[in-house]
């Protein structure tokens, strides 16, 4: 994707996102699920963590900037964070809190161990960094850290629709985690209410950005023609330095505490991580509709056949191989295919049916007890095959460890003489003191004689006896490595007696809590199904089993009640803390509070257990396994915080209240004045939002306490970060149009909607198409597209040459023909923020959060640039002119080798 920004002399110019959508595309609105967004930029994988919360703060601002300057939306920004969540998620969220301070506990302990171990063996490792451990527990509604984040978020908006041209006639929408809802839900929730009203323009392009699977499915039920997600694109198996010595190539487990190599000539890149920039992915939903729609169509129905509703049925579907609420059935696994065997089993069942499963979010369970049923009577067989390809791969996994170990060189030099892979960028180095490097090769090749004939010693790829010793070797020469017991057994015959024994504690017999199970999570389907479609149909509702039923249990589910309670209301954020936090997360709570998690005499203690059991659960790592926890009892819960109730100060019982979204306009958008005028007058009232003002959205608004006005300073919530002194942005509270509770959201294409033009060719749906040759993604959005592409000889050319194109880089790295390079002479930008972190620095026209806190006496000269801008669409206020620029980070030589190559 494009959307990097130009670079000379190591400073990047700023991204024009007023400028026509490089990727050929234009989107109307863009939706960013922030959690998506917060989690990589607050304690990342693959780079160095930030120092403190002000840098984490500035990496979400750069991440937001990123996608922005790829998507470009020219109607709507929707950034949606997680508020308190309906229970029936509460539940995952608690799972994945306690494994997360569990497992980080266990990696400190196991840490210090190896230390201590290499240590004591004369191993050599840096001093231990003294650095308080980032609990990630906090990015949970209610905590200072969200708070703090939405204070941040509120002035990076008002700072972009101050001085950014791209933004100069968006709307912006913050729905921050006060807001109950899950990010994407109340994204979906928004979609749908703007979808019912009059005005609304069938052939919105929506783009929504994240990483969760259930995104696209989302997409899918809105029935939106044009509905595009981007995602990070996955790269597996990232490198990432030890914890222990930060070297690369090992983990902690396998770390020795040899000296570190020399990297780079004279070692200055000692304290450098490879890194490359997050790439991005589209994902075009109107192309998979497309592959559904020749996947799903049947002919010779005794119905109409409506593509439509067979996506719904599809959706519901995929429900039954795992989602955020339920545990996937046993005999239906994603990696098994479960979906094509589903989808199978739905065409030949849909001509007895009489009809579709599901109807704009409601389920036809009589319908769906044949499709249950159908996949009940082959539950054995798949038993039986998992059983089987499971030991075929263990056969395949221990005649490949004896063909490597037969086949593995008795010696690999190491050092400068190490094996270089082909066509690594990087240049070899020069051989320094060959005969000193052969004498230790001859003493490698003597220890390996001397050591061959014990059977407890092993080598290290470099030929150095491994600290490991035997133990080490005799893991390699294991035939098979050990496993959990499994108890179930579901390939022989009473795999249906020891399930429920085992995981329910009860006997198969025991048809009246089968009945009990199975209701729950029938109950779960339409649950899931009504939130997919219509919103939260009761914030109580949970599925309060560890485990699933079988398929062949769905008797008699047509009688079934599916309805919920009406008027249901969501926990407060602080009680949500209090249902998913373990004891060691307690320190975001208020002290009375916490007390009730650690104190033996506590009437909940039981909710905290210090430790839990993981069932694998027939998977092989403990993440793939069930945690083991207690279920919350809301009413023990509630009746325990009435007594703490009264000790919340008012600064938390403000952190304890649900809010709301919150609008933001710049001066140059029409609804602007509109805003302005019911602040001048005062207006108490709710108002509507003419729809003519803004694209066609609708909502009510009332006036916000700690709203942005222009002509108001907005303070910056972060230290380094200069406060907006002459702010034109406004912000008005917002409310999504009301429907009544009854109300159903049609799931139809709405009428003038404009079917895209299809995009995959008869060759497309043959697996061995391309004429044989490796499949490649289409690179863009128009797929006839050539991309510019120069090789090496090229940019060496253009490197040597005197004057302006002297730094010239590659069209397809910085993606845009719309920017610029630096005019030779023309002063560049000076460096800023140098205390931050070497990370990604995407950049738009310079924002105040990269701007330098100090103040200049005289009037700076304006950069090229921002003549051009100003010209262009005199929209860069004077305030901004020559006060910074964008932060420059010093490149390292394999990040210039990359430009040789194009980033999409």
């Amino acid at each position: 994707l494009h959307s990097q920004a130009k670079e000379c002399n190591g400073v990047k110019a700023p991204i024009d996102t007023s400028k026509p959508n490089p990727n050929e595309v234009e989107f109307d609105n863009l939706y960013l699920d922030m959690n998506g967004i917060i989690h990589p930029c607050t304690h990342p994988e693959d780079k160095p963590a930030p120092k403190n919360e002000d840098e984490m703060m500035v990496a979400i601002f750069e991440y937001i900037d990123r996608i922005f300057n790829i998507v470009r939306p020219r109607r709507l920004l929707y950034m949606a964070i997680d508020g308190v969540a309906p229970r029936a998620k509460m539940n995952q969220q608690r799972s994945r809190r306690f494994r997360a301070s569990k497992e980080g506990m266990e990696a400190a302990e196991e840490k210090q161990k190896i230390r201590q171990e290499i240590l004591a063996k004369g191993g050599l490792l840096p001093p231990e960094e003294v650095k308080e451990r980032f609990d990630s527990n906090c990015i949970t509604p209610g905590t200072e850290f969200m708070d703090n984040l939405a204070k941040c978020l509120r002035y990076y908006i008002a700072d972009r629709l101050n001085s950014d041209p791209g933004w100069k006639n968006l709307t912006v929408i913050l729905s921050d985690a006060s807001a109950p809802g899950e990010g994407e839900h109340k994204i979906m929730d928004y979609i749908r209410r703007q979808r019912a009203q009059p005005n609304h323009d069938p052939n919105t392009h929506h783009c929504l950005c994240g990483a969760d699977a259930d995104l696209i499915m989302l997409g899918l039920a809105t029935h939106e023609p044009n509905f595009t997600i981007i995602r990070e694109e996955f790269k597996p198996n990232k490198p990432k330095p030890c914890a222990l010595c930060n070297q690369m190539g090992h983990e902690v487990k396998d770390c020795q505490g040899l000296p570190r190599e020399k990297q780079g000539k004279h070692d200055q890149f000692a304290d450098s991580l490879p890194f490359a920039e997050q790439e991005f992915i589209f994902i075009r939903l109107c192309v998979l509709r497309e592959y559904l729609e020749r996947e799903l169509t049947m002919a010779s129905l005794p119905f109409t056949f409506d593509f439509e509703r067979s996506v719904d049925d599809w959706v519901f579907m995929c429900f039954f191989v795992g989602n955020d609420f339920l545990p996937h059935l046993p005999s239906l696994e994603i990696r098994e295919g479960a979906i094509d065997r589903l989808v199978n089993i739905y065409k030949n069942v849909v001509h007895k049916t009489g009809g579709y499963l599901t109807e704009s979010g409601f389920v036809n369970l009589q319908r769906v007890q044949m499709i249950m049923l159908a996949v009940g009577e082959v539950e054995d067989s798949i038993f039986k095959k998992r059983k089987d390809d499971d030991d075929n791969f263990k056969r395949r996994q221990k005649e490949k460890r004896k063909r490597m170990k037969r086949d593995q060189p008795s010696f690999i030099p190491g050092g400068q003489f190490s094996p270089q892979a082909l066509g690594s960028r990087s240049s070899p180095q020069a051989i320094s003191n060959p005969r000193q490097a052969a004498f230790e090769m001859r003493m490698h090749d003597r220890q390996n004689s001397t050591t061959s004939s014990s059977p407890n010693t092993s080598l290290t790829s470099d030929g150095s006896p491994s600290l490991a010793g035997g133990i080490k070797r005799k893991a390699e020469d294991s035939d098979s490595e050990p496993e959990p017991e499994d108890n179930i057994r579901l390939w022989e015959t009473g795999w249906k007696q020891r399930y429920y024994k085992n995981k329910f504690d009860v006997d198969a017999s025991d048809e009246k809590f089968r009945r009990k199970v199975v209701q729950s999570y029938v109950e779960g389907l339409c649950w899931v199904l009504r939130y997919y479609y219509q919103g939260c149909a009761s914030w109580n509702w949970y599925y309060p089993f560890h485990y699933a039923p079988f398929a062949s249990d769905f008797e008699g589910i047509a009688d079934m009640p599916s309805d919920f309670e009406k008027g249901s209301k969501p926990f407060k954020p602080l009680e949500q803390l209090m249902g998913v936090f373990p004891a060691a997360s307690g320190n975001f709570l208020p002290p009375t509070w916490r007390k009730l998690m650690t104190d033996p005499e506590s009437s909940i203690i039981d909710f905290y257990p210090e430790d839990f059991a993981i069932d694998l659960n027939g998977k092989k790592y403990a993440w793939q396994g069930v945690a083991l926890l207690p279920f919350v009892d809301e009413r023990r819960l509630r009746a325990a915080l009435e007594e703490v109730y009264p000790d919340l100060t008012p600064e938390e019982s403000r952190r304890n209240s649900l809010g709301g979204d919150v609008l933001f306009v710049g001066k140059h958008h029409p609804l602007c004045d509109f805003i302005v005028e019911q602040y001048k007058t005062k207006n108490t009232e709710v108002v509507d939002i003419p729809p003519e003002l803004c694209h066609g959205i609708q909502g009510k608004l009332t006036l916000n306490e700690n709203a942005v006005l222009p002509d108001q300073t907005v303070e910056s919530p972060v230290p380094m970060l200069r406060d907006l002194a002459q702010n034109s942005a406004v912000s008005i509270s917002f409310k999504d149009p009301q429907f009544d509770e009854d109300f159903v959201f049609k799931a139809i294409v709405l009428p003038g909607a404009k079917k895209p033009a299809p995009v995959l060719k008869p060759g497309d749906w043959e697996k061995t198409n391309n004429d044989g040759r490796p499949w490649r993604p289409q690179l863009s959005f128009n797929r006839d597209r050539k991309p510019v592409h120069l090789d090496q000889s090229a940019f060496r050319t253009l490197g040597g040459m005197p004057g302006m194109y002297a730094n010239a880089v590659p069209l397809g790295t910085y993606g845009s023909p719309y920017t610029r390079p630096l005019l030779t002479g023309q002063q560049q930008i000076p460096k800023l923020l140098s205390n931050l972190r070497p990370q990604e620095s995407w950049r738009g026209p310079t924002p105040l959060f990269q701007q330098t806190p100090q103040r200049t006496a005289g009037a700076a000269p304006l950069l090229a640039w921002n003549r051009m801008l100003q010209s262009q669409n005199q929209y860069q206020p004077s305030q901004y002119q020559g006060l910074g620029g964008p932060m420059s980070y010093p490149q390292r030589p394999e990040d210039r080798m990359d430009r040789g190559r194009q980033v999409w």
